[in-house]
Order: structure tokens, then sequence, then C-alpha cells
């Protein structure tokens, strides 16, 4: 029994997840690139060189962080 059956609220989660799921099924694969590039072409117009920078510069230090990690439990 899921948790509308019982009458309870649905978390944001659940609602999250449920919503997804039913976009998925009603989408295909060309959507989702074409509401990428939406997005990514509304990001560059928002932002800046200096918000590509820092969030490049966060990337490389997590993913540096990360191949240490890995090279250390080795």
């Amino acid at each position: 029994m899921t948790e509308q059956e019982n009458n309870e609220k649905m978390s944001r989660e659940e609602a999250g997840r449920m919503g997804g799921k039913a976009t998925a099924k009603k989408h295909d694969k060309e959507f989702y690139q074409e509401i990428g590039k939406k997005g990514g072409q509304a990001t560059s117009q928002n932002h800046g060189k200096e918000f590509y920078e820092e969030i490049g510069q966060k990337g490389g230090a997590a993913r540096a962080e990360h191949r240490s990690k890995k090279t250390d439990d080795s």
C-alpha cells in the first residue's frame, strides 16, 4: 500500500520521483536534449565568465580530491 492509499501526505521527494517518472514516460531523448540546451543558453545569458571559471575550479578541485582518495585507498 502506498502513502497515498493510506490517505497520508506525499513527501516532496516522492512527488518529485513520481513526476519525473511520468515525464520520462511521455518524452524522448530529444526532449531532454532540447530542455538542456535551453537551460544552458539561459545560464550563459544570466552569468558571466567568472561564473564558469568558479564552477570549473570547484569541479576540478572535487575531481582532484576524488582521485587522491582513490589512490590512497589502493
